[in-house]
């Protein structure tokens, strides 16, 4: 492709409001352009890194016999309602109704077509193991468009989806499927982790995601260095703490005047914070199936929450326990659930259902004494008859390791990929079942298995990336070589420029031939932020018949005879 014919707006400034690396540079590099909030764009050389993307994809999961096909965006309620989505996801799903008043969903994901599909073209466990998958364009009314590309309202996704006979053969195509994705993340040049997952509005027992390392990343996980343990941080465990925090020697209730914080507390008693006890009354809404939940429409319903002084709340890990959606109590909730305003309350005693952090379940605490301006000394949760013990705290960096006797260590990660172990969610309300050799119905066993293609591009940015602009790993870079023509008013210049372009198009080197008629410093600035990974510059050397030869990630530079240049670039590009 020659640069004066390619579409290529580069521009010096960041886009306003841009915080992540890649946004920035993507926009700058002319690769995207965004439409509206979470709409964007991809302009000629950004859709060329994601056919790329695409390709490693199909080559990896057709080698694990993975089929393709294509599935339509619109939808039918019907299969959703089917499903029990319809009513169960929210804003998200973007719905209409089309001209006959039938009403209809863009497609976010796409679990119930393949359903819908399975239940009129399988039958018999002779069918059994399936895996379709396809690549398409997905719609979200994402709240927060935000991050560029990261975080979007419409985004291209490859799923993929197993059909088994049992959980155990489920557990075969689960870890094809990790295997193909080792593969394809490390193909894009991806420094990637998986971890425990929440399966969330996919539903199914058992999940895991693949996060990216990336500062600009939303999410955040935890890993042990010695045994590889990794997870989210919303699920993360954390092992027992090596020792009980220090218990404040006192005993009884303890006037403690205008310290209604843990922090003021702390500095009150002059202790640590993990010497307090620190009690939440929250709201569980009506129709959760954990205690405090009520069914039939009924009002939230008040509970208490305890966690250490120190510790902080995984919102997560208390919806699962409930079983509900929950909400932090109101001022005046809370006086009216326990008597006494926030900063004052505790466990001991009260009327309220109590889930309580596992670290609890040993050691002395300060809590509050459902009083003004007490606190209560002495206080252990065998004082609490009521209280149900589960992980409820968020793990952090520093904490102990829950599989060894390692530490845990923080990172902020993009999640770039998804895996699902469904079971029969989906088969069981949808009637996608097969007859066993018995001849007897059986639900198909289902997994799920999702890559962001733009997450992965933005990721791939926010790894390989300098001061100058990006330095895209050569697999999936818009080009692999950018051939800068210094002086195109050189006729010696312009002339070997031609040829190389030639001759390396013709050994099958996907070119970038910069023959604008600009200044030296635009095409090298231009370069350096396009980022492909070998710049060839033809320029004062040419009438030697040497060119400069320039590793885009690492800078080096080195001159080059033109009858050694494809050798030379087969080499770096290999690395």
């Amino acid at each position: 492709m020659r640069a004066s014919q390619l579409l290529l707006p580069t521009v010096k400034e960041d886009p306003a409001g841009a915080e992540a690396v890649s946004h920035k540079l993507m926009v700058r590099a002319g690769l995207v352009r965004q439409l509206a909030a979470g709409i964007y764009v991809y302009l000629p050389a950004g859709w060329r890194v994601m056919r790329k993307i695409a390709a490693i994809i199909r080559e990896e999961m057709d080698a694990i016999g993975c089929q393709e096909m294509l599935m339509p965006v619109i939808n039918p309620a019907e299969i959703w309602q089917q499903s029990g989505r319809w009513d169960a996801i929210h804003e998200e799903l973007f719905r209409f109704k089309d001209r006959k008043g039938a009403d209809m969903a863009l497609a976010m994901t796409h679990e119930e077509v393949v359903t819908w599909l399975a239940a009129r073209e399988v039958h018999s466990y002779k069918q059994l193991p399936q895996t379709w998958y396809h690549i398409q364009t997905k719609e979200r009314d994402e709240a927060r468009p935000k991050s560029g590309i990261l975080r979007t309202r419409e985004f291209t996704m490859k799923d993929a989806y197993s059909l088994d006979v049992s959980l155990e053969a489920l557990q075969e195509s689960y870890r094809k499927q990790i295997g193909a994705y080792d593969r394809i993340y490390a193909r894009c040049g991806l420094d990637v982790l998986m971890v425990e997952g929440d399966s969330g509005m996919m539903g199914g027992s058992v999940s895991h995601e693949y996060m990216a390392y990336a500062d600009a990343g939303e999410d955040e996980i935890v890993s042990c260095r010695e045994c590889g343990y990794a997870a989210n941080v919303e699920l993360a465990r954390a092992g027992a703490d090596r020792e009980a925090p220090a218990a404040v020697e006192l005993e009884g209730e303890i006037l403690t005047p205008g310290a209604h914080t843990i922090a003021a507390v702390s500095a009150f008693f002059g202790a640590p914070e993990g010497a307090f006890i620190k009690a939440l009354v929250i709201m569980v809404e009506s129709g959760g199936s954990g205690a405090g939940a009520r069914s039939g429409g009924e009002a939230a319903t008040p509970a208490m929450v305890l966690l250490r002084g120190d510790h902080d709340l995984g919102e997560l890990k208390l919806r699962k326990v409930l079983g509900a959606e929950f909400r932090l109590a109101t001022a005046d909730e809370v006086v009216a659930a326990q008597g006494v305003a926030p900063g004052f309350v505790g466990p001991v005693p009260t009327p309220l259902p109590v889930y309580a952090d596992e670290e609890l379940r040993r050691g002395v605490y300060v809590a509050g004494a459902n009083k003004p301006d007490y606190h209560l000394a002495g206080v252990t949760l065998a004082q609490v008859p009521q209280a149900v013990f589960a992980d409820l705290r968020e793990a952090r960096s520093g904490d102990a390791c829950p599989q060894c006797d390692g530490e845990l260590q923080g990172a902020r990660v993009i999640e770039v990929g998804n895996i699902f172990q469904l079971g029969t969610k989906y088969s069981a309300p949808m009637g996608a079942t097969f007859l066993d050799e018995d001849g007897k119905a059986q639900d198909i066993v289902m997994g799920s298995y999702g890559i962001g293609l733009a997450r992965v591009a933005a990721a791939a940015v926010e790894q390989h990336h300098d001061a100058n602009g990006i330095a895209w790993p050569a697999a999936i870079a818009p080009f692999e070589v950018h051939l800068v023509l210094v002086r195109a008013s050189d006729e010696t210049q312009a002339a070997l420029a031609e040829e190389l372009y030639a001759e390396l198009a013709a050994e099958g080197f996907d070119v970038l031939f910069d023959d604008r008629d600009v200044s030296p410093g635009i095409k090298f600035k231009d370069a350096d932020l396009l980022g492909c990974p070998a710049q060839v510059v033809v320029g004062k050397r040419a009438a030697e018949d040497v060119v400069e030869l320039k590793e885009r990630a690492g800078g080096e530079r080195r001159d080059v005879p033109h009858a050694g240049l494809a050798a030379a670039l087969r080499e770096l590009l290999g690395r």
